[in-house]
């Protein structure tokens, strides 16, 4: 048996110094009917253009956590899919893992606060291109994967 907390919720990964967040690529029907639209955030702090996403609070569920920052980052509501791969990465020194679900937007209105000034709606392969973080492509790559083809 190893010592040190296991993988559950509560301070597991952030005893060891990783950071916990959670995310959606968030999606919805495009309006003229052909295929779908994808949302992409705007955080000024960091000048980019990046999936909804954010740190997990102590004991929070991720998918609870993914479906909160959402609302809070976009104000819209949202029906969480099929699980898409974690993103890893370092920032500013520390491990940091987000754990990505598929959701589809299902009403809200986005309103600018501190953490995200700008949101976009865009084909797929627009968002391809607006993504800043090229890691960031592969939750979308996934979430394509999911959708049934029309």
């Amino acid at each position: 048996m190893s010592p040190g907390p296991g993988p559950g919720p509560g301070p597991g990964p952030e005893a060891r110094g990783t950071v916990r967040a959670a995310g959606c690529v968030l999606w919805r029907p495009a309006p003229d009917g052909g295929g779908v639209e994808v949302c992409l955030v705007h955080r000024p702090r960091w000048d980019d253009w990046s999936h909804p996403k954010g740190k997990i609070k102590r004991g929070e569920d991720p998918l609870a956590a993914a479906v909160r920052e959402v609302l809070e980052e976009t104000g819209h509501h949202c029906a969480p899919g099929a699980r898409l791969p974690t993103a890893r990465y370092v920032v500013d020194g520390r491990p940091k893992e987000v754990a990505y679900w598929a959701a589809e937007a299902t009403g809200g209105a986005f309103e600018a606060n501190d953490e995200v000034d700008r949101l976009l709606w865009l084909s797929p392969g627009e968002a391809l291109v607006r993504l800043t973080q090229p890691r960031d492509r592969d939750q979308l790559t996934a979430l394509l994967d999911t959708l049934p083809r029309t």
